[in-house]
């Protein structure tokens, strides 16, 4: 409860949530409310970042390369299913079809012939308001913890290699049939473009703290971001933690830098409502 929680006596909140409430905002926004510093992404980043549409519409409009894509809203979809299912027409199969907001490849369907694309649309719709519709990409799945607040920093480079057709959610937390590679054998010009890639994107959500951002490499020298995690997992066999003890920072130092980078911002943020009282108080005389 909340009274259990400012009673506590915490100095800063670690959120250890995945999906709705706990990535997309709301818990951050909780906190901000109740003036305590916590880990991870603030408010706008961690609300952006769990929308994949508007997600990928900022990256695009900050030139980080995605996946072509078409997205409508299930209001729009009810009243105009054709011009709605046209748009997709561009798309080449096969087709990933993703509700907008939610993880763990929930509601995800890949699309190999266009007469199933209305039924995928309409199923994705019972997990989100809206959708997104992708051109699927043959290639390697690879990933980059992210760190920092106004010096990120980014890590080496994992691989995902899915135990079916892609990695879904039996794939991730059912069959333990997905391959966790770290580090992924790459050429080093491509690990640099993926680390630089990285940073860009999370800058690009207004990201600080941690993030796990995804990447699609395509035919082998063409990355393109896939999706912006900005509460990672992080148990003993998870990519984020593993990533950073690969590149030279251990659990405990990665737990006690993301403390600190919390505290950091809360100060900050501090410093800028002082300010904003300190000119509201001028005005008044």
């Amino acid at each position: 409860t909340l009274t259990h929680l400012l009673d506590s006596g915490a100095e800063v909140l670690f959120p250890i949530l995945h999906g709705s409430w706990g990535e997309d905002g709301c818990f951050q926004g909780l906190a901000e409310m109740l003036d305590l510093p916590y880990v991870g992404a603030d408010v706008p980043a961690s609300a952006v970042s769990m929308d994949k549409v508007l997600c990928k519409t900022v990256l695009a409009a900050a030139g980080v390369p995605v996946v072509e894509f078409a997205a409508f809203d299930g209001r729009r979809f009810a009243t105009d299913p054709a011009g709605c299912l046209a748009e997709c027409d561009p798309l080449p199969l096969p087709l990933f079809v993703k509700p907008a907001t939610g993880g763990s490849s929930v509601g995800v369907r890949k699309v190999k012939r266009r007469e199933d694309l209305e039924e995928a649309v309409r199923f994705a719709l019972g997990f989100s308001d809206r959708v997104l519709v992708e051109r699927g990409v043959n290639g390697r799945e690879l990933e980059c913890a992210v760190l920092g607040h106004d010096d990120l920093e980014a890590s080496e480079i994992g691989e995902i290699v899915a135990g079916g057709e892609f990695y879904d959610y039996a794939d991730k937390y059912l069959d333990d049939r997905a391959q966790l590679i770290a580090p992924a054998a790459l050429d080093p010009d491509i690990a640099a473009q993926l680390k630089d890639l990285a940073i860009r994107a999370y800058a690009a959500v207004g990201g600080s703290g941690l993030a796990r951002v995804d990447f699609l490499l395509e035919a082998g020298t063409r990355p393109h971001v896939n999706e912006i995690n900005t509460l990672p997992g992080f148990t003993a066999i998870s990519m984020y933690p593993r990533l950073w003890e690969l590149s030279g920072l251990p659990r405990p130092r990665l737990v006690d830098r993301l403390v600190r980078l919390a505290q950091q911002r809360h100060a900050h943020r501090r410093r800028l409502d002082a300010g904003i009282h300190e000119f509201l108080a001028s005005l008044g005389g």
